[in-house]
């Protein structure tokens, strides 16, 4: 094979796959029907036109069966009038207008068949027209499913490659985090000097509930004439607490908390 040869067979090869990926089938298969529906009018023309000639055809073989018909008549009235030039001279006439008449004749009858031949391959396109525009639009309908299962495909195939999952996953543990120092900010919280003053109040005042207890059941005689309250116990044997002694043992009680969380 030549270098000609082989470079233009790589040029249409070339050419022919570039055309591949350009020609879009949804787009050929409308300008095939487009193209199908712009020759019916075309082919109407043509028909219309045997049909003229074939109309035309028979009503010169009307005019001159009619001529044919005055003739005869003419004939023999110059017959009988012993005129046998004139007749000659009609009969004459009558020949050349039979001549034209059989061939009129004739070509009607074959602009007849050319007519209905045209007319039924008008019928068949008509027909054939519509089969295969039926068939383009299902072709087109196949062709637009096709496309979107396409997209559908790159789309999973997208998910499949992991771009979106790295997304979720990257939001999730930014979420996470963040709901984990909201968590470690409320335990720091509950922690403080003033949730353990909290409980120191509700220390002293179960004491005074258990000294009320101690007084009733001490009036009552349930108990021993020498037994004080609790929080007499309390003053009798250690002297009295002062401000700066409840603020250690907040302060205590806080590092405590703290060493134990």
């Amino acid at each position: 094979m030549g270098l000609w040869q082989r470079i233009k067979r790589v040029f249409r090869a070339s050419t022919g796959a570039a055309l591949d990926k350009i020609e879009n089938p949804e787009l050929v298969l409308q300008q095939t029907i487009r193209d199908m529906r712009d020759r019916v009018p075309e082919l109407n023309n043509s028909v219309a036109q045997v049909m003229a000639t074939e109309r035309l055809l028979l009503k010169q073989k009307e005019n001159l069966s009619a001529q044919v018909v005055e003739l005869d008549s003419k004939i023999k009235a110059a017959v009988k009038m012993g005129r046998d030039d004139i007749a000659t001279a009609y009969i004459g006439q009558l020949q050349q207008a039979q001549v034209d008449l059989d061939r009129t004749s004739v070509q009607a009858e074959h602009a007849g068949v050319a007519s209905q031949q045209a007319l039924k391959a008008r019928d068949n396109y008509v027909l054939n027209m519509k089969k295969r525009t039926a068939e383009a639009m299902q072709l087109i309908s196949a062709a637009k499913q096709a496309k979107l299962q396409e997209q559908l495909a790159q789309t999973m195939d997208s998910f499949n490659i992991g771009d979106d999952s790295s997304t979720f996953n990257e939001m999730r543990e930014k979420i996470d985090r963040r709901v984990a120092a909201a968590e470690a900010k409320l335990q720091l919280g509950s922690s403080t000097v003033d949730s353990q003053m909290q409980d120191i109040e509700r220390e002293a005042m179960d004491i005074q509930l258990q000294d009320k207890l101690l007084e009733y059941k001490q009036q009552m005689g349930m108990l021993g004439a020498g037994t004080p309250p609790a929080s007499k116990q309390i003053e009798s044997g250690t002297p009295a607490a002062s401000e700066a002694e409840v603020l250690n043992n907040v302060i205590v009680n806080e590092t405590e908390s703290g060493r134990s969380n």
